[in-house]
C-alpha cells in the first residue's frame, strides 16, 4: 500500500495545481506525475478522493476527448462533475464535450 499512497499523493499534488476554469486530461496528469501511460491509475486515484471534504479539485480532470468519463461506479458524480465545472465557467458543447483548445491547462514546466 505504501507505494500506492506515494503514487496517489504525486497525482493529487498535480491535480491541486490545476487552476479554476481549466481542465487537465487523465493522461496529462499521469505524464506530469512521471507516470506516463498510466492515465487509468489517475482515474483510480481520483475515484478515491472524498469529493465533499477534499482540497483536491478532482472535477478538473477529464478524458482525452474533453468529456467526463461516465461510469456507474461513480454513483452520479458524473453530473456533479459537470455542474462543478460549469460553475467554474467551463462550457460544454451539445455533445457534452469541453473545448480542450480553450480550457486545457498548460502548466509552466
Amino acid at each position: 500500500m505504501g507505494s500506492n499512497t506515494t503514487t496517489y499523493n504525486r497525482i493529487y499534488e498535480i491535480v491541486r495545481q490545476i487552476p479554476q476554469g481549466f481542465v487537465a486530461t487523465y493522461g496529462q496528469v499521469a505524464e506530469l506525475a512521471s507516470l506516463a501511460g498510466k492515465a487509468r491509475l489517475v482515474g483510480y486515484a481520483l475515484y478515491r478522493v472524498d469529493m465533499k471534504s477534499s482540497d483536491i479539485p478532482w472535477q478538473r480532470v477529464v478524458n482525452a476527448k474533453g468529456e467526463i468519463s461516465i461510469s456507474p461506479l461513480r454513483f452520479g458524480t458524473d453530473y456533479l462533475q459537470r455542474s462543478l465545472l460549469e460553475s467554474e465557467g467551463i462550457s460544454f458543447n451539445d455533445a457534452g464535450k469541453i473545448d480542450l483548445r480553450k480550457y486545457l491547462w498548460q502548466p509552466n514546466l
